[in-house]
């Protein structure tokens, strides 16, 4: 098949998450995205994950999860040789993709402006925790210290436990997104004009951005957002109930659903009651409707709910382990893991799909790359002979995966 992405090029220097994330979701596009790493160790994620033995031989997990697809040249972009290399990689790309902080590139002598002059066409994409300009702007910024800064931590958990941290990190994935989603609006422009863009995407913007029910109904109805922890602030009965077995969650938003809802628990009366009987009724009296709720759903397990309840329109699912959601029959069937055979010390190693599916199939994705498992392979495609290719692995201007090319004498050996 032919992807959407099909023949662009794209750099990326990023590292750890939200470039990475950015960079796969385009690669599985199709599109060819190139790893630019330090030699010296390459992307930091290639020494994390819950396997020490894949770190310690730098293709950790975390590294794994978001790496598939793609290729990577080792080069040390502090020394002259390695900034020209890339210089004349950039010639030949489309897109380059960096997560350092603000003024990295330009002290390195590589910001938008040095790769425009070598490449109009050149998208230029820049995620950052707080952007590239502003008071904030050159504040290190990790994920977690994003989800603190957004409000999105004061919104999280209930009124004992929040300030919390989201079980994952939402800020570095979600600017990801925005940026992969930038990317492909700029190529659309690129490709009919030959317009070259410059990105700046913030975590900090993209988490707000990403919470703007919560943002508009404070800006615009001066609403200060409460932590309320499994509760929809949006509706009631909303949230997460007790069952005889277990947690459910039950989004009876609508009216009809409200209604089918104390059919089904057999209590037709709270459908009745004047504190219950429209919508913003049922917010004001949330916690004496879910009190007579939960003791409804005591008499049933939670799966047998949510088959009655969906089954009636009421939309109910079972609050499910990652273990158990990865095992539904669900998302078995639909493909959403994928398995890259040879790439795991215990056999092939398993990676997810993005959130989406197109009219054909995707394709098995390449393993993640080995540190600098390029990089003699696009030196050649620069011109650079093989001593040449030798000399700058020697004074460490490159790293490259396989052992040195002897040349003429290997060629002379066999």
């Amino acid at each position: 098949m032919t992807l959407p992405l099909a023949g662009v090029r794209v750099l990326d220097l990023s590292n750890v998450l939200a470039g990475p994330f950015c960079g796969y979701n385009l690669a599985r596009m199709g599109a060819e995205v190139i790893k630019i790493e330090n030699p010296n160790g390459g992307d930091l994620a290639r020494r994390l994950g819950a396997d020490p033995a894949m770190a310690a031989r730098l293709m950790g997990l975390s590294f794994m999860a978001v790496n598939a697809d793609k290729q990577s040249v080792a080069l040390d972009l502090k020394k002259t040789e390695g900034k020209e290399l890339f210089l004349k990689m950039v010639e030949r790309a489309d897109v380059v993709l960096e997560n350092f902080r603000p003024k990295v590139m330009a002290r390195l002598g590589l910001d938008y402006a040095v790769l425009k002059a070598r490449n109009p066409r050149i998208i230029y994409c820049a995620i950052s925790g707080f952007g590239q300009d502003g008071p904030w702007a050159t504040r290190p910024a990790y994920d977690q210290i994003v989800q603190g800064l957004s409000g999105a931590m004061s919104v999280t958990g209930d009124a004992q436990s929040a300030p919390l941290r989201t079980g994952f990190p939402i800020s570095d994935t979600i600017a990801g997104l925005t940026a992969a989603f930038a990317i492909a609006s700029a190529l659309v422009e690129q490709r009919q004009n030959g317009r070259g863009r410059m990105i700046d995407v913030s975590l900090l913007e993209s988490t707000l951005a990403a919470m703007g029910w919560v943002v508009s109904n404070h800006l615009n109805a001066g609403v200060v957002p409460q932590p309320m922890g499994n509760e929809n602030f949006t509706a009631a009965p909303s949230g997460t109930f007790a069952t005889a077995t277990g947690p459910l969650n039950i989004a009876a938003n609508e009216q009809r659903q409200y209604e089918t809802l104390c059919r089904l628990i057999g209590r037709e009366d709270l459908a009745c009651d004047s504190r219950f009987a429209d919508r913003q009724a049922r917010k004001q009296h949330r916690t004496a409707l879910n009190r007579e709720i939960n003791a409804a759903l005591a008499a049933r397990p939670a799966a047998e709910w949510e088959a009655m309840f969906n089954a009636a329109g009421v939309p109910a699912g079972c609050v499910l382990t990652v273990p158990e959601i990865l095992r539904e029959p669900h998302i078995v069937g639909r493909g959403f893991v994928e398995s890259i055979s040879g790439t795991h010390e215990d056999g092939a190693l398993k990676v997810t799909r993005p959130g989406f599916r197109l009219d054909e199939p995707f394709a098995v994705p390449m393993a993640p790359p080995e540190l600098g498992a390029d990089t003699r392979s696009w030196l050649r495609e620069l011109g650079l002979d093989t001593a040449t290719i030798n000399r700058l692995a020697s004074d460490k201007v490159v790293a490259c995966a396989t052992l040195p090319d002897l040349g003429p004498l290997a060629e002379a050996a066999q």
